[in-house]
């Protein structure tokens, strides 16, 4: 009953805080760690046992797996270099300096202190995407972050263990690096083995309730063999989950992916956002058992403190150094210095940190202050970077990715895709399908052209006709919905076959509610635009005078209807969107070559590049 209630009692704790902290607009992670700092001194609230051994195994590799099966491995690729820099190098960089600070500070020995060093390395993978996606960075930036976040930890834990043991027994230079290499190696090995094996039996899984429970079960079976060889088993983890989400949408049905997706997202809301609560939670036991030290409260937090300036100092003096030295060699891609500065400010530690320092043998000189420290380094740089990098990101001026950009390539990408899909129809068609392919024609172009109305602004006088289908389907399937529950009232159909239509309108209600949280979001954000990202933007002038004073001159002679105006920059041809009826924009475009048009709608003034795909500032 106590394990029930605590259970209960925390995540009940989660969703309170996460709810009240999103409606309030703060950062749930930080408000957990605080509410938890608090609640740790509350008389009533039992403190629960943060074990080591539940954080790395029990909580570690569904998170990590996770977290690296969302992660694009083209994307992780592109950014290997400068994630290599950061996973190992500056691990490695951070676990030696703060080594040699605390061997300095502290008497302990230099296997201890090194040991502190590895503990406080690496940044919390959970906490670098929940802040950095919060506040909105460019997207390179979050894909380095969390690219460095999944592979760091196997760095960290191998150095630990090498220094743990180096505590116990003499190792030689030449040992700690075979040993590296060898947690590498195999544990790479063992990640590729289990996702081949993973995409062996999804392929051949059609059953999304037995597809989703293995999902469940991959990141243990990657994390176990990799353990017993000796080898790292979070890189394991990260090696299979980055490679099976990879290959999901050819190996996996659409209908095991939606509920696997459902229930992950589930899962990892609870164990991410109660991460941070335990962490907060175990102040009170690990300053009651640092406060029996002999060295003294005042070394006790000057060392403390210190260690915490420490890991964020010599993050920020890695970050640009290894740029500086990355540039002085005239190699293409280098990062921003403002993308740069938030990568460097971006280094929040988490529960991982503090597990580790769980798993330091009981004989280790000054344990219950080194705990401490590595508490004190989690929380203080949760609180302090977490609560202070909104703020280095807007005074950068640095914002995430454009969402009329992203409108743009999905319409882009989608309109391919659609008439690969054109392509197939007509070639399996027969004699008799030409009103069903019409019917399937119409539906395409509808979701392409819902892709982009999404750049107009709101019309308080008419709707688009996307805008009209949502709002008559959405009230189709009400209609549809309390009919069928009248059905059920009457207890004269099956209850399967009721539950079977109830959540086939709850699934088409979801989609049309995506679609229009998606468009909401779309025009609440409103980040900068490059002013040329090509020749043909950099060459054209922002305005041009019209023919019309707005109106589409297609539609016009048409008799059409216009939905979104634009305006040619080349000749001042006044056209209507894609989702209008006439497309005169684009048909104009493929009339004339003319490579650029500009919004013509009021208040807006972005620009648009035919040939390139690219979106550009209009002012």
């Amino acid at each position: 009953m106590e394990i029930l209630t605590l259970v209960v009692g925390l995540a009940l704790t989660v969703l309170a805080v996460t709810t009240l902290s999103n409606r309030w607009g703060l950062s749930a992670p930080l408000v957990l760690i605080v509410v938890g700092l608090v609640g740790s001194y509350l008389p009533f609230i039992h403190e629960p046992t943060l074990s080591p051994e539940l954080v790395l195994v029990g909580i570690l590799p569904p998170l990590l797996y996770t977290a690296a099966h969302n992660t694009s491995l083209m994307d992780f690729r592109d950014n290997l270099s400068a994630i290599g820099w950061l996973s190992i190098g500056l691990v490695l960089f951070t676990a030696a300096g703060i080594g040699l600070l605390a061997w300095a500070l502290l008497p302990l020995p230099f296997a201890a202190a090194f040991a502190l060093g590895a503990i406080v390395a690496p940044p919390d993978a959970v906490a670098a995407s929940a802040v950095a996606k919060q506040i909105g960075l460019p997207r390179r930036v979050v894909t380095i972050l969390e690219g460095e976040s999944l592979v760091n930890d196997a760095t960290a834990l191998v150095s630990l263990r090498t220094a743990t043991g180096a505590l116990t027994a003499a190792v030689t230079v030449g040992a700690v690096l075979l040993d590296f290499a060898k947690a590498v190696v195999i544990a790479i090995v063992v990640g590729v083995v289990v996702a081949k094996a993973a995409s062996y039996v999804l392929k051949r899984t059609s059953d999304p309730v037995a597809t989703t429970a293995l999902s469940f079960l991959l990141p243990f079976i990657a994390f176990a063999p990799a353990e017993h060889f000796h080898a790292s088993g979070v890189l394991s983890v990260v090696v299979a989950g980055l490679l099976i989400g990879h290959v999901a949408p050819v190996v996996e049905t659409a209908q095991s992916r939606v509920t696997t997706r459902i229930n992950w997202k589930t899962i990892t809301y609870l164990l991410e956002n109660s991460v941070f609560l335990l962490v907060g939670l175990q102040t009170r036991s690990i300053v009651s058992a640092a406060s029996s030290s002999p060295l003294g409260w005042g070394r006790i937090v000057a060392a403390c403190l210190l260690v915490l300036v420490g890991v964020m100092v010599l993050r920020v003096a890695w970050i640009m150094a290894t740029r500086f030295v990355v540039r002085a060699r005239g190699r293409d891609g280098v990062t921003p210095w403002q993308e740069s500065a938030l990568i460097a400010w971006a280094g929040m530690r988490g529960v991982v940190t503090l597990a580790a320092a769980l798993t330091l043998p009981l004989a280790t000189p000054h344990r219950p202050v080194l705990v401490l420290v590595a508490l004190v380094v989690t929380a203080g740089t949760l609180l302090i970077q977490g609560l202070t990098l909104p703020v280095l990101a807007r005074r950068l001026d640095v914002h995430g990715p454009d969402p009329r950009e992203d409108a743009l390539q999905e319409a882009t990408v989608y309109a391919r895709a659609v008439e690969a899909g054109r392509r197939a129809m007509d070639a399996e068609a027969g004699p008799d399908d030409a009103s069903t392919i019409a019917t399937l024609r119409e539906q395409a172009e509808r979701r392409v052209n819902a892709i982009w109305e999404r750049l107009g602004r709101p019309d308080e006088r008419k709707e688009t006709p996307s805008q009209t289908y949502r709002r008559l389907r959405t009230a189709a399937i009400r209609a549809e919905r309390e009919e069928v529950l009248r059905v059920r009232s009457e207890g004269e159909v099956e209850s399967e076959v009721i539950s079977a239509v109830l959540a086939s309108l709850d699934f088409e209600e979801t989609s049309l509610m995506r679609v229009e949280q998606r468009v909401r979001r779309l025009r609440a954000l409103s980040p900068a635009l490059p002013d040329a990202p090509c020749q043909h933007l950099a060459e054209a002038p922002t305005f041009v005078e019209p023919r019309t004073h707005g109106e589409c001159i297609g539609c016009l002679a048409e008799g059409t209807t216009p939905v979104h105006m634009r305006l040619c920059l080349t000749c001042g041809y006044v056209g209507c969107c894609d989702s209008s009826e006439g497309r005169h924009a684009t048909r104009h475009h493929e009339a004339t070559g003319h490579p650029t048009m500009r919004s013509f709608e009021p208040g807006e003034s972005w620009r648009w590049c035919f040939v390139d795909g690219l979106l550009a500032s209009g002012d």
